[in-house]
């Protein structure tokens, strides 16, 4: 969303869902430090950190990924979202991940549901939602915001429809939608749907089950975060390097050769890095402690064993690491975050 705050008419339509499950919302609005009263005030705008705090809230509330909005007969638990990125993660293309995110969620006898099709134009991307959903077309305008950040984040670029198309009339659209987006939706069509450029849907995926674990720990609020969103040079040089680094284990490419797989200048990658605060060393030990705390959440692995996957060649030398990363021992991170 290209802002960090919510209008409070998304806050009113997003409460919507609870309130169709019976829910108190003025106790989960106190929870999440959104006073009622703002609910009173059209021009008002909520921080985007107590906005994802309220999605959260309401997802626990009514157990549903789709915020309660279909009702009681049909949910989405608390933690498809996570399956869905585990299944789609090692796909080789964006398309093919769009196939396996629709595939996912055809298992479900959901209210909303996704197809593909493609064709000349390029790859439709279609959402399905019941005429009768509440608040449909917010629902359905936050579903294509999210899919849309999300495969933007699978590629590490912003992933620009060749249009977006609405089945509604622009009046019933929700408050900034429009500003989201990168391109202007067409009202009063056939589908609701993305298309997608042919060259877009052959894009690689840049991130990897190392990143996605770091991802899913945040994913709602780095969606909401335009800055978050964005292809840094950083995540460029983590997408050359991550996907070897558990084949190679704890040997990465020099940086010269990094430099000229960018077609860049040493000089030049030095600048920009040191623009963005951050170096090469650092951007390698991220991807190590990465690596490390994916190891870890795996219990049949002892913590000598991650040692020796992680390439280091004594134990002791992999606990300073990791201590220097994290302020903590791997066995103490693992019986803390892992409960193990």
């Amino acid at each position: 969303m290209g802002q960090q705050t919510i209008a409070v008419s998304y806050i009113q339509k997003i409460l919507q869902g609870p309130i169709r499950n019976g829910l108190a919302v003025d106790s989960i609005l106190d929870d999440c430090g959104i006073p009622l009263a703002v609910l009173e005030k059209p021009e008002a705008r909520i921080d985007k950190d107590n906005f994802t705090r309220l999605v959260m809230a309401i997802i626990k509330q009514t157990e549903d990924e789709f915020l309660g909005f279909a009702g009681s007969s049909t949910k989405a638990k608390p933690g498809s979202f996570n399956m869905m990125s585990h299944a789609v993660i090692n796909a080789t293309d964006l398309e093919q991940a769009i196939r396996r995110c629709v595939k996912f969620y055809d298992l479900f006898d959901l209210q909303a549901a996704a197809e593909i099709d493609r064709n000349d134009e390029g790859l439709q991307f279609r959402i399905l939602l019941d005429e009768e959903t509440v608040s449909r077309p917010f629902v359905i305008e936050a579903s294509i915001f999210l899919f849309l950040r999300f495969f933007s984040w699978l590629v590490g670029k912003a992933v620009v429809p060749k249009s977006i198309q609405l089945d509604y009339r622009e009046g019933e659209s929700s408050g900034d939608f429009q500003r989201w987006l990168p391109c202007p939706a067409l009202y009063g069509q056939a589908h609701n749907q993305l298309t997608l450029e042919h060259h877009d849907t052959r894009l690689p995926l840049v991130q990897t089950p190392i990143s996605l674990a770091e991802f899913l720990q945040h994913s709602l609020n780095d969606m909401l975060d335009d800055q978050q969103m964005e292809t840094s040079l950083e995540l460029q040089i983590r997408s050359i390097i991550s996907k070897e680094y558990k084949e190679y284990g704890n040997s990465f490419p020099d940086f010269a050769s990094i430099c000229a797989r960018l077609n860049m200048t040493t000089q030049t990658v030095r600048r920009r890095l040191r623009s963005a605060n951050t170096r090469y060393q650092d951007i390698k030990d991220n991807i190590r402690k990465d690596a490390a705390i994916d190891y870890l959440g795996k219990a049949h692995l002892s913590i000598d064993e991650i040692a020796l996957l992680m390439g280091f060649s004594e134990a002791s030398s992999f606990h300073r690491a990791f201590k220097k990363w994290t302020k903590q021992t791997p066995a103490m991170y693992r019986k803390i975050i892992f409960k193990a």
